[in-house]
């Protein structure tokens, strides 16, 4: 009987590594490769707590390598050299300062899978993982990346937030915290975790503590003080598919 479990489990293992996308963590194998990183291959009994028992290291690394799901065995982390004494500033993909734009500026980039919150004066306040459109989505059987450009902020929701389509047909995810700027498309929190890869039907998936920050520290809707302009949002664009696939 025993024997008959532990090979149920390691089945339901094996389906759960074989139907991760082949480009999952592909963001923590690429950056672990540059100069202040290295690189950390998951064994099959190893978790994020048993790694990473400080909670501000594995803090760090979760955001660095843009997940907080579940570590797979196979999977290769990036791990900053200077864990220990580093501050998640330090570890922005976005400068700290750039040219004034005179308005806050909310940013995601998809090649860096994240997000950044700039003020007025060009300083950056905070950054944090994110997960937008994937390249391919099979329940819609095409293209499902967020749109690039530049958009504003024109509806915001509470922790109740929920979409009204997807899961298809009837919709119900949970979008706690939803920020939205594009033609359905928003930011907001994702309760399942980031997984390390663009994941979404075109929304910006985020940490539901960052997405929670965002809506009411940092994001404004329409509103008479800002002219009916909400919060100004670029979208950076995606890596061709073609140059994707070379790489």
């Amino acid at each position: 009987m025993r024997a008959h479990y532990i090979y149920k489990a390691i089945v339901f293992i094996l389906i759960l590594i074989l139907s991760v996308p082949v480009y999952a963590a592909l963001y923590g194998r690429q950056l672990c490769k540059q100069e202040g990183y290295r690189c950390l291959r998951v064994k099959g009994n190893q978790s994020w707590r048993s790694l990473f028992p400080d909670v501000h290291d594995r803090g760090v690394v979760m955001r660095v390598n843009r997940m907080n799901t579940y570590l797979y065995p196979g999977i290769t982390l990036a791990v900053p050299e200077d864990l220990e004494t580093g501050d998640i500033m330090e570890y922005s993909p976005f400068p700290l300062t750039v040219a004034a734009p005179g308005e806050k500026v909310l940013i995601f980039d998809p090649i860096e899978q994240a997000w950044g919150a700039y003020d007025a004066n060009g300083t950056l306040l905070r950054w944090g993982p994110a997960s937008g459109g994937a390249d391919y989505c099979k329940d819609i059987d095409g293209e499902c990346r967020t749109n690039s450009g530049t958009f504003r902020i024109y509806s915001l929701g509470s922790s109740d937030c929920y979409s009204r389509k997807f899961p298809l047909p009837d919709g119900g995810a949970p979008m706690p915290y939803c920020m939205y700027f594009e033609n359905g498309q928003a930011f907001h929190g994702e309760p399942r975790g980031l997984p390390g890869y663009n994941a979404s039907h075109g929304c910006v998936r985020m940490y539901v503590n960052d997405a929670e920050w965002l809506r009411y520290d940092f994001v404004e809707g329409p509103n008479s003080g800002n002219r009916y302009r909400g919060t100004r949002v670029i979208v950076k664009p995606y890596l061709p598919l073609e140059e994707k696939e070379e790489g």
